[in-house]
C-alpha cells in the first residue's frame, strides 16, 4: 500500500523559513514523479512544486526563486524549502505522487494518483 506522509508545516512570521518533509512508502519509488500541492483557505488546489525521476524540477510562478524542492532517493522522501515566505504561501500542502509531473504541478487532486494527509503552513504578516 503507498503511503506519502508529510511533516514540518508550522505557523511562521512573513520572511521566514520552513522545510517541509515527506516519507514515501509502499510502492511510491524513483519512478513516480513526486511533489507539492497546496490549498489555501477556501480556495482551490494549486501545484506548487515537481520534481521528476531524472531530478528536474519545476515550479509555480508563484515560488519561483522562493523554494527549493529536492528528493533523497536513498530514503525515498521529499523535501520543501521555502524561504521569503508570505501571507499568501498559508495553506495546506501536500505531498503527491503521480507517475506524470503533468498532473503534479497542475494540481488538481482529483486526477493525482497519491497524496498525503496534508501539513498547515501559515504565514503571518
Amino acid at each position: 500500500q503507498a503511503q506519502l506522509v508529510e511533516s514540518g508545516g508550522d505557523s511562521v512570521q512573513a520572511g521566514g523559513s520552513l522545510r517541509l518533509s515527506c516519507d514515501a512508502s509502499g510502492y511510491i519509488d524513483g519512478e513516480y514523479c513526486m511533489g507539492w500541492v497546496r490549498q489555501p483557505p477556501g480556495e482551490e488546489s494549486e501545484g506548487v512544486a515537481s520534481i521528476d525521476r531524472e531530478g528536474s524540477t519545476t515550479y509555480a510562478d508563484s515560488v519561483k526563486g522562493r523554494f527549493t524542492i529536492s528528493k533523497d532517493n536513498a530514503r525515498n522522501t521529499l523535501h520543501l524549502q521555502m524561504s521569503s515566505l508570505k501571507p499568501e504561501d498559508t495553506a495546506m500542502y501536500y505531498c503527491v505522487a503521480d507517475m506524470t509531473c503533468d498532473s503534479v504541478i497542475a494540481g488538481n487532486m482529483g486526477t493525482i494518483g497519491y497524496w498525503g494527509q496534508g501539513t498547515q503552513v501559515t504565514v503571518s504578516s
